[in-house]
């Protein structure tokens, strides 16, 4: 996506640019009964979102979509938000069950808990916490705005983050625990493609390329 926007704006020749994809730290899941108890969850699913800068990223949007949903969730939304009585308010005006956190510095048991990852952002060149989300085995869904997009199937790209009709994908895998095990699994085999040591070689490989050519 950036590539391309590269070639747009500044046209660039295609061949000189070269794509590296970002690359996380790998972890296992962790515990999460305490935050359970923190916040009185007990067996519903599980939607989380984290990001802070609530109006880019989609906090809004994400709310109307799970407002949208016949299955019964609750929303964890993980992040720094000046203006946060604005999506609390949003959250009860829709009848969405939400929790807000604020700031946490125990992200991972979030995602460990969680069955589904919503990033509905308006603009993202290639959002991290997508990659953090697949790799503790959260089902994944975001936009043709974000770059991450590039590495998730069809079904769980939105068109923008206004496409409510997401809401009927997530229901649908809500409802079908074997499907939503099976892309689990599959968001964790996908991500180890994606791994920060990946990254740092063949950003390094190319900078070696660039420094050979300037060479001859």
């Amino acid at each position: 996506m950036i590539k391309n926007q590269i070639i747009k704006v500044y046209d660039i020749e295609p061949n000189k640019i070269k794509v590296i994809y970002n690359g996380i730290e790998l972890k296992e899941k962790t515990a999460f009964e305490d935050i359970k108890k923190e916040f009185k969850i007990k067996d519903e699913k599980i939607i989380l979102y984290v990001g802070s800068g609530f109006e880019r990223k989609g906090v809004k949007e994400a709310l109307e979509v799970v407002s949208k949903l016949k299955t019964k969730v609750k929303f964890i939304i993980i992040g720094k938000e000046k203006k946060i009585n604005y999506y609390k308010n949003l959250a009860n005006s829709l009848h969405v069950e939400a929790i807000f956190t604020g700031v946490r510095s125990d992200v991972d048991k979030f995602y460990s808990l969680a069955d589904i990852f919503l990033f509905p952002t308006h603009y993202e060149p290639f959002s991290n916490v997508i990659l953090e989300a697949m790799s503790f085995e959260c089902a994944v869904f975001s936009t043709r705005q974000n770059g991450a997009s590039e590495i998730l199937e069809k079904e769980f790209i939105m068109k923008n983050p206004k496409d409510l009709n997401i809401a009927n994908s997530i229901d649908e895998l809500l409802n079908n625990p074997k499907k939503l095990e099976t892309i689990k699994k599959r968001n964790l085999e996908l991500v180890k493609n994606f791994t920060i040591e990946k990254n740092a070689k063949e950003t390094i490989r190319v900078i070696n390329q660039v420094l050979d050519i300037k060479k001859v």
